[in-house]
């Protein structure tokens, strides 16, 4: 027990001095003042301690608006270069660095937590344990590659709650794994199979393709695991699961056979967004949109030249057995052979007349009839629409209102089906587009074009233009499981302002298309009975399942412990969670978790997700150990991005001179200081690197103040009374830890690293070793040492190689001790007055 005493006002640096008590803090006689209780030393021992001082306090100092200013030059590399056998304890009583080193400080200790066991709720057993267990799920990245810092920071958020929880006595738990990501890894495989062999996937049997992805998997899926490592994430590795493992496999056929025998999962035919690139049905969520201000030229993949977008053409409908037109607007003319009928608002004066009446194709002569619907916009173009169900999501609402056919005109691939006639048969789309113009000036019945602003709907997977297919698919009906998900509000969304968004969404979901026309991934465990004699043979379905029905079973089917919180973007809130809850709810009767934290996205300089497919993705590795511009380029050309995406790649690189060696522990406490959504700077994260540095000099300078004895250093209640400074400086500790704990509460981790790092750099650092006449040891010992164990969950590695080397003045110390299961500072731990 220690004692600290809170003042009613508080000197703050950069201020006026107000009032400490009855009076300021005293000013010293001379700025770099010996310790308390020492003798008096020789003039160069003075001088001596006066250097390490001054090398204490002159250490960068840089709060969040000083940061883009800090300017870098090539540190020292100091490594740790003693033989130690993995998993064996780092050895610290070697002689300190003079300097701040991540290469020396981040090695060996993460090989021995983890041999340790400290990770694992089973074998770590805490003095100070509490009868509460904290888990959470690692939301499963995709088995396609490495992590980028969009990954680092959910990474850093989720590890800081792990390790914070278990430093509280809870027993923790923190689940690893990868998802098989079934579009994402077989467009690699693919694209990788075309480079180096010259061969796409229908020169495979389906399972000789999928060997391929196996084997691929194996050479680069422990690549993730490594990246974690590095970050320091304090995983529970003995559980590590992949989603394409037997156990889960059976856990997803079993999900689907329970939701399918309950009535929840129909096949059926239905409009689904198609990527003809990947042939397959994709999700809401793989789907981009791309805001076109009008007329504009773009790439679509498999063609050579650029396509026209954001341009609307006008051409007309003879009307049948009557004299005069119908002229119709549309953004894509080449579906006008899907046509089965024209709308206009009931209340539009100029087609009054016409309603009832029919046209005539000129085509496909197929009669269209004139409908009327109250959701035509009659601003929009001519106020008459074409109708096109099988290619149009509004237009099939429309066909089941007015009882319409749905004739499909593009097939899977991308090319303009038989029905269409000999002229447009196995024609692309998009080439297609301008035959069928041509043949409409032809006939005299084009009316011309002009620039149209769109939203053009994007595969983020392939980049190819999403197109509205009907399709017979296995779809989940999510109507009563949401409602199940609304009605029970035990659900907590954190920040709470987006429980109201939440609710809105579930209570307005549409059914979920669960197919994919991929060869990797779960196969849909559906089967045709075949009756005795029976000439229909037909094989067990080919599809699988969507990757997120088999993530959403990921926390329950591998966690199952009662207290859970779950940590993602918030870009997620829609797809994954919504889709976790009603699996979870359904298949369980029970949450899958109490909570959902939802943090803000990184974000590249030009305001765009970070994205594979974009490559605009940084390396969390790169930004720890440094990455030269070189090698920052030939990461682009390794990817799998086309040649045209790497050449944009390469342009818009934001670091001329490369990437400067930052460490793990700095990039972990920029990422859990990011609070609002944009972009992440170099230069912010070097700021994190030189607070490090100003740890690295302050503990240099205590253990010099500490000096040669290594008697435990005792309470802060044996050497009372205390001098008012000293009263100041553990005023401001308590003050300090009350907020942890209250930031931390609410999630809001940004707030915890602002109050430790203005702690250390300004009360510490600036006033207390800069303005005390003498430095009492006990109160440097206990301000240092509390506070490396408020900043272990966000900088474990510094924080344990530091807290290490204070070891020998700890009371109590055992040679095993880490930091990582000591007791979180808590303010019930100081007393007032």
């Amino acid at each position: 027990m220690w004692r600290a005493v809170r003042f009613p006002s508080l000197w703050l640096p950069g201020r006026k001095a107000v009032r400490l008590s009855s009076s300021n803090p005293p000013k010293p006689s001379h700025p770099f003042p010996s310790p308390s209780n020492s003798s008096p030393r020789p003039q160069a021992e003075k001088q001596r301690r006066r250097r390490a001082r001054e090398e204490a306090i002159m250490s960068s100092q840089h709060s969040s608006a000083e940061v883009k200013s800090v300017n870098w030059s090539e540190k020292q590399k100091i490594v740790y270069t003693v033989q130690t056998s993995p998993g064996a304890k780092k050895d610290t009583s070697l002689p300190f660095p003079s300097s701040y080193s991540p290469e020396y400080v981040e090695s060996s200790w993460y090989q021995w937590w983890e041999k340790k066991g400290f990770f694992s709720p089973e074998r770590h057993q805490l003095s100070h344990s509490v009868d509460q267990t904290f888990s959470l799920c690692i939301p499963p990245p995709n088995v396609t590659g490495s992590l980028h810092l969009g990954h680092a920071l959910t990474v850093a958020i989720q590890d800081a709650l792990v390790r914070w929880r278990r430093m509280q006595g809870y027993r923790v738990l923190w689940v690893p794994g990868c998802d098989h990501a079934g579009i994402a890894t077989q467009t690699v495989v693919e694209r990788r199979l075309l480079r180096e062999e010259g061969k796409c996937r229908q020169d495979f049997t389906r399972d000789g393709f999928i060997q391929e992805v196996w084997k691929w998997k194996n050479e680069k899926g422990d690549e993730i695991y490594h990246q974690l490592r590095m970050l320091g994430a304090s995983l529970d590795w003995s559980r590590a699961c992949f989603t394409m493992d037997p156990s889960y496999s059976r856990a997803v056929t079993a999900a689907f056979v329970r939701l399918c025998d309950s009535g929840l999962i129909y096949r059926s035919e239905g409009l689904v967004n198609w990527s003809c690139a990947l042939e397959s049905a994709i999700s809401d969520i793989e789907v981009d949109s791309k805001e076109l201000s009008g007329q504009t030229m773009l790439f679509v993949p498999g063609y050579e030249n650029k396509v026209e977008f954001g341009t609307m053409y006008t051409f007309a409908y003879p009307l049948e057995g009557h004299d005069g037109e119908v002229a119709v607007s549309t953004t894509r003319p080449e579906t006008m052979l899907g046509d089965v009928a024209v709308a206009v608002h009931p209340d539009d004066p100029q087609y009054q007349a016409v309603h009832g009446k029919q046209c005539r194709h000129p085509f496909t002569n197929r009669l269209l009839p004139i409908i009327t619907d109250p959701t035509v916009d009659m601003e929009l173009g001519t106020g008459a629409v074409k109708v096109t169900p099988a290619h149009d999501h509004t237009d099939f609402l429309l066909s089941q209102r007015h009882s319409l056919q749905r004739v499909t005109v593009i097939g899977g691939d991308g090319t303009m089906m038989p029905c269409c006639g000999q002229w447009l048969e196995g024609v692309k789309r998009f080439d297609a587009r301008q035959l069928v113009v041509d043949a409409l000036v032809e006939k005299k019945l084009f009316r011309g074009k002009k620039t149209h602003a769109m939203t053009l709907p994007i595969c983020s997977r392939s980049g190819d233009i999403v197109e509205p297919l009907l399709k017979k698919q296995w779809f989940v009906r999510c109507n009563e499981m949401a409602n199940k998900a609304v009605e029970d509000g035990q659900l907590e969304i954190i920040p709470h302002y987006y429980t109201k968004t939440w609710k809105n969404w579930l209570s307005n979901i549409s059914d979920w298309c669960v197919s994919r026309q991929l060869w990797w991934g779960h196969q849909i465990p559906a089967y045709q009975v075949e009756l005795p004699n029976s000439t229909d043979k037909q094989e067990v379905d080919p599809d699988v399942l969507d990757t997120w029905f088999s993530s959403g079973l990921f926390p329950f089917a591998m966690l199952g412990w009662p207290e859970q919180v779950l940590c993602l973007l918030s870009d997620l809130i829609f797809f994954w969670v919504a889709r976790m809850v009603m699996l979870g709810t359904e298949l369980t009767g029970q949450l899958p978790f109490k909570q959902v934290i939802f943090h803000s996205l990184i974000r590249d300089k030009y305001g765009r997700k970070m994205s594979k497919s974009l490559g605009n993705v940084i390396d969390p590795l790169d930004v720890i150990h440094g990455v030269s511009l070189e090698r920052l380029q030939e990461k682009v050309k390794e990817g799998n991005l086309e040649p045209r995406e790497q050449l944009v790649a390469m342009e818009t690189k934001d670091f001329p001179n490369g990437i400067p060696q930052c460490g793990t522990d700095a990039l972990r406490f920029a990422l859990c200081s990011h609070k609002i959504q944009g972009d992440l700077s170099i230069p912010q994260v070097l700021g994190s690197r030189h607070f490090c540095n100003k740890m690295w000099q302050t503990l240099r300078f205590t253990l010099g103040v500490l000096g040669d004895n290594t008697a435990p250093v005792g309470t802060l209640e044996e050497c009372f009374p205390l001098s008012s400074m000293d009263r100041w400086i553990c005023s401001r500790l308590h003050s300090t830890v009350v907020q942890c704990e209250h930031a931390f509460k609410a999630y809001e981790l940004h707030t915890v690293t602002s109050t430790l790092y203005s702690f250390w750099v300004h009360s510490l650092c600036d006033v207390y070793m800069v303005r005390s006449r003498t430095l009492t040891h006990t109160v440097l010992y206990h301000c240092v040492s509390m506070s490396l164990a408020l900043l272990s969950p966000f900088m474990p590695f510094i924080t344990e190689e530091l807290w290490q080397r204070l070891q020998p003045f700890r009371s109590g110390s055992t040679d095993q001790a880490s930091l990582c299961l000591q007791p979180y500072p808590h303010s019930s731990q100081l007393i007032d007055g």
